[in-house]
């Protein structure tokens, strides 16, 4: 599966638990870029961000892929990091998410914004 069919499945995810703000950001022009793609999405709870990644991790799965190389910050929930290596998801409360500008960061990349 290329980065760009794993970041639509990862959209899929974020799109099955109501997410908000979903932004697709293309790295694969940006020199030294960590990775292909950012997928960034906004939860409004605690709750909501936990289901957004647990259902991230089903349609990937389900998608033939495996699991997150890494993942970080199921622990507080404020910002979880799911690292699939070509493709990153971001699930912000949306506070953390404007305090850390993630998008103004990265602002060279094209951004796809999903309704």
């Amino acid at each position: 599966m290329t980065a760009e069919e794993l970041s639509k499945v990862i959209v899929k995810g974020m799109e099955e638990k109501k997410a908000s703000n979903i932004v697709v950001m293309d790295l694969r022009k940006i020199p030294n870029a960590v990775t292909d793609f950012f997928v960034i999405c906004s939860g409004n709870s605690d709750t909501q961000v936990d289901a957004i990644s647990d259902s991230i991790e089903e349609e990937v799965l389900k998608a033939g892929e495996s699991a997150p190389f890494r993942s970080e910050g199921k622990d507080n929930l404020n910002w979880v990091l799911m690292d699939y290596v070509n493709v990153v998801a971001h699930i912000f409360q949306k506070d953390k998410r404007q305090f850390y500008g993630l998008e103004d960061l990265w602002g060279d990349a094209k951004m796809t914004r999903i309704n």
